[in-house]
């Protein structure tokens, strides 16, 4: 089976006034269809930086990353923006939910910026807030939701036009322990039925036993060596 995403030695620097800041040193990984991987470290160990090149957000300065055995950190914003409204989905610890707007409006916006025809919206909205354990929510604005609630909106409209990769971003990082796992059952159950491949982030170390496989990072790299796996 070939890999979903491929990372080959990629590294990152940021400019800070006269100084270059290397936040990845030289980064493997490989991600294959309906796997679940997370990639643990403290806050400021590179994982985000990573998680942005893996979802076209941004570019290596060495190194390439390819999706789908097409090499994207070569590709121009144009190309990146319409791979991720295709097949990718984006989920972010603040939920980045429209405030105004009912989970079902919120997951249908989703569909109107992927181009998914209208036919399809009622259907595909009403599936996914049933996924995420929302039935009886649908019609609910974000303030009238719990944390944990909100988060399945945000995991609902990330879903709603069927992406083949689901990047998460400290997805549980605002929620107690309890709604946290509550999420991760969500991941897990969507996995199985949507066919999606999940790549997320955390610092909690209570998520580990739930994955495929956990990447340890710190200070840019993979502990012990590039790509390692620390096997659960």
């Amino acid at each position: 089976m070939e890999p979903m995403i491929k990372v080959t030695q990629v590294e990152k620097s940021f400019e800070a006034g006269s100084r270059q800041i290397q936040v990845l040193k030289g980064i493997h990984l490989e991600l294959y269809p309906s796997e679940w991987i997370i990639i643990r470290g403290r806050s400021g160990s590179g994982k985000t930086t990573l998680l942005n090149l893996v979802g076209g957000l941004d570019v290596p300065t060495k190194g390439e990353v390819y999706f789908q055995g097409e090499l994207i950190s070569a590709w121009n914003d144009l190309q990146r923006t319409r791979l991720r409204k295709q097949k990718m989905g984006f989920i972010f610890q603040a939920y980045a939910l429209m405030p105004l707007l009912s989970a079902w409006e919120n997951v249908e916006l989703s569909l109107r910026m992927a181009g998914i025809p209208r036919t399809d919206w009622k259907q595909r909205v009403q599936h996914c807030l049933e996924l995420v354990g929302l039935s009886k929510r649908m019609h609910h604005r974000p303030y009238e939701l719990s944390g944990g609630e909100q988060q399945r909106v945000a995991i609902a409209k990330a879903i709603a036009h069927k992406p083949q990769l689901l990047l998460a971003d400290e997805p549980t990082a605002e929620l107690d322990s309890q709604m946290g796992a509550q999420i991760m059952r969500v991941f897990r159950e969507i996995i199985a039925e949507e066919n999606v491949t999940l790549c997320m982030t955390t610092h909690d170390p209570t998520m580990m036993e739930v994955a495929d496989h956990v990447y340890e990072m710190a200070d840019g790299q993979f502990n012990g060596s590039s790509g390692q796996k620390a096997e659960l």
